[in-house]
């Protein structure tokens, strides 16, 4: 199209079309606030290859935001789909089945999807118990009698690996409640602390463990995201294992227990931007902020530990950028994209910050006001995250996966919910703050998701049922190591 001087000249369109033949706009469901369905008012002028990211994943979430979207049904009075349970539940049954031969790559995982199975079905209120004979029988060949779960048969223990096991034992309860062995576990445990106050991953492993892209069968980045630290304190807790170290590096070095010097190795690892990351020096990351937020609370009360070890203001700022507009949702990284699996990994962090800015064990209440837009990011997992045949997914474009299933729904539920923390001292162990945390429904008035939606709440540190946790912790302590 040419130009004369400073007047735009326009042709003749050779092939009109009539105002009847032009696409009728869609117009916006009524309930859904302007927020949640513009873009925003303020845009950076700067085009750059980040912006176009951002700008294409706001016109691929807008119409489901918007409740235009062709898959899109029925819609409560809030413009918000609703949960598609069965849907959900049918996907994670499969997803504890036979797997296609493409997914050998993924071998190194199966702790972990065991554990994403069973702690979605969970939340959406199946009986996990079911599955104790299998996952006991599919655990057992994995634990090393040195100490420690490895990620499959025949390897090398991993503290992540570990992790996702002791949480699925503590999920089918009965006798896999026993299959642990808790001395060698100590005792491997001991061998992988340093003497700088973290923990390797494995022996000769990583200090600390940095999320992990794995291609598998689908055409989906596979993220895993875990912390040395963070894992270790879940196990020790939920086993009650002594804190006085075995023989290791840390104890040569002249640390006396196996958290001495983690709250100051936790604290460093917090950056300029306020956010947390892997290890110090390294950029902050939402999942890791979660992890040392929740080894801090297991170790003390977050009113205690975390204002000693962490720059809140700063952490509230940084944690605060992560949700955007008009999504919802969260993202995990500094102008990166929102991503469903943050609605735990950042999510997660709210609770456990609200409770430390209480100053002390909360109300059943909840508070007038939160931390985070609720709505906004209940509004991104239901209508934005659910797959048209069940399972949860990163972003619309993206392809379901039990990993985003199970985090996407526990952001869900923490939307739905209340943290607190009751008297502690009703609880006689080294961890009595880390079980002292119970939870009930968020205020009516706050919710935008349908009554039939609301999910079963998980513990806000170790992410499995709070009888789960609880059950494990009293099996542990009626059966003390000698």
């Amino acid at each position: 199209m040419p130009l004369i001087g400073r007047r735009r000249v326009r042709f003749p369109n050779p092939n009109p079309v009539s105002q009847s033949q032009k696409p009728k706009k869609k117009m916006t469901r009524p309930g859904i606030p302007a927020i949640f369905t513009q873009p925003p008012a303020i845009i950076d002028p700067l085009i750059t290859e980040t912006t176009d990211l951002h700008n294409a994943t706001r016109d691929k979430c807008l119409p489901f935001l918007k409740g235009t979207h062709s898959s899109q049904a029925d819609l409560n009075q809030h413009g918000v789909p609703a949960l598609k349970r069965d849907l959900h539940v049918g996907y994670l049954y499969d997803s504890l089945e036979d797997y296609p031969s493409g997914f050998v790559a993924m071998d190194a995982s199966r702790p972990w999807m065991v554990y994403w199975g069973l702690a979605g079905l969970a939340m959406l209120g199946e009986d996990t118990s079911q599955f104790r004979e299998r996952v006991i029988a599919t655990l057992r060949p994995m634990q090393n009698p040195s100490g420690g779960f490895g990620g499959g048969h025949g390897q090398t223990s991993h503290i992540a690996g570990s992790y996702a096991a002791v949480l699925s034992l503590a999920m089918v309860g009965g006798e896999g409640l026993a299959l642990v062995d808790r001395h060698a576990m100590w005792q491997w445990l001991s061998r992988v602390k340093q003497p700088d106050g973290g923990f390797r991953v494995g022996e000769g492993g990583e200090e600390d463990v940095r999320y992990v892209k794995q291609r598998g069968w689908l055409d989906f980045d596979f993220l895993t995201f875990r912390r040395g630290a963070y894992c270790a304190m879940t196990i020790i807790s939920l086993l009650d294992l002594p804190l006085t170290l075995a023989d290791g590096q840390a104890r040569d070095a002249g640390l006396e227990t196996l958290t001495s010097g983690l709250p100051q190795y936790l604290s460093r690892c917090q950056t300029f931007e306020g956010g947390i990351s892997g290890s110090p020096g390294s950029e902050a990351h939402g999942a890791y902020a979660f992890c040392a937020l929740a080894c801090l609370a297991i170790m003390g009360p977050p009113e205690e530990v975390f204002t000693r070890h962490m720059d809140i203001p700063m952490l509230v700022s940084w944690l605060s950028a992560r949700q955007s507009a008009p999504e919802g949702g969260l993202s995990g990284r500094t102008n990166k994209l929102v991503d469903g699996c943050y609605s735990h990994w950042v999510g997660g962090c709210w609770p456990l910050l609200e409770s430390s800015l209480d100053g002390k064990p909360g109300s059943t209440e909840p508070p007038a006001s939160s931390l985070f837009s609720r709505e906004g990011l209940t509004r991104y997992i239901l209508a934005c995250c659910q797959g048209n045949d069940g399972g949860l997914r990163d972003k619309p474009g993206k392809h379901v996966d039990s990993y985003h299933t199970c985090y996407v729904l526990a952001g869900l539920s923490a939307t739905q919910t209340h943290h607190y923390r009751t008297d502690s001292s009703a609880v006689s162990d080294g961890f009595s703050s880390a079980f002292s945390w119970k939870s009930s429904p968020s205020h009516a008035e706050d919710n935008v998701f349908s009554k039939g939606d609301r999910l079963t709440p998980l513990h806000p540190l170790y992410l499995i049922p709070h009888k789960d946790a609880e059950r494990m912790r009293l099996w542990s302590q009626d059966h003390p190591l000698v």
